[in-house]
């Protein structure tokens, strides 16, 4: 790959899913990854296996003054993103709306929409001042549809919609912001709601093939618009 063409990747979630197996296809192709994950010992793991130009940090997305801290160290050391990717989510334990423990409830909100919010006020800002990149924010099948027992997900999915839809209206027009649904994979949190019939989904690293198509293919055109990432098999 020519330099020209080699991305600048900010990615949240590295630690493993579908974080992990975007990374890896996306160094695999040549593009440069700076991921993040709460886990200080899969962060390191990944450093010692990835390490630079690419860079792995312990974060989590929920602390303001940790994000702040990470993108401060990733623009001093390689300049604004080409990529951000805010893939970093939970989901709650299945159960009714009323079930759900308030600490649970408000750890999904947290992370699934104050840890998006934080890193784009800590990496776009600079991605703006070049007029330059696109933001790519995880929604999901529950945040355009709904199922029981997931409530506190599919609400905040469905936030994750309207906050990158209003984010493309702000954003030059040479940038995009995009909500991507990345459709059904077998991952821990697929088989937490679906148990073992999740392994008749398609697994992160075959997925991850379509996934990194699309997220290449991307361009400032596609602002705003509910995308969804093909059917692997």
């Amino acid at each position: 790959m020519a330099k020209t063409d080699r991305r600048q990747i900010v990615l949240t979630g590295t630690s493993r899913g579908l974080g992990l197996a975007m990374a890896t296809e996306l160094i695999e192709r040549g593009h440069i990854i700076h991921g993040c994950a709460r886990s200080r010992s899969t962060m390191a793991e990944l450093g010692r296996r990835w390490p630079k130009p690419h860079s792995f940090r312990a974060v989590d997305v929920v602390c303001d003054e940790q994000v702040r801290d990470w993108a401060e160290h990733v623009l001093a050391d390689s300049g604004p993103p080409d990529l951000l990717i805010n893939n970093a989510a939970i989901i709650n334990a299945n159960a009714p709306l009323w079930e759900v423990p308030v600490d649970e409830f408000d750890r999904v909100v947290d992370i699934n929409i104050k840890g998006t919010a934080n890193v784009i006020r800590h990496f776009v800002p600079a991605m703006v001042a070049r007029r330059h990149g696109i933001i790519v924010n995880f929604s999901s099948l529950w945040g355009r549809s709904t199922s029981p027992e997931v409530a506190p997900y599919c609400a905040t999915k469905y936030a994750i919609e309207g906050l990158t839809k209003a984010l493309a209206d702000e954003l030059p027009a040479e940038m995009t912001a995009i909500p991507l649904n990345p459709g059904i994979i077998d991952t821990d949190m697929l088989r937490s709601c679906f148990g073992s019939q999740a392994g008749s989904y398609p697994a992160p690293a075959v997925w991850a093939k379509s996934a990194v198509d699309l997220l290449l293919g991307l361009r400032p055109a596609d602002r705003g618009q509910s995308l969804s990432v093909p059917e692997s098999h």
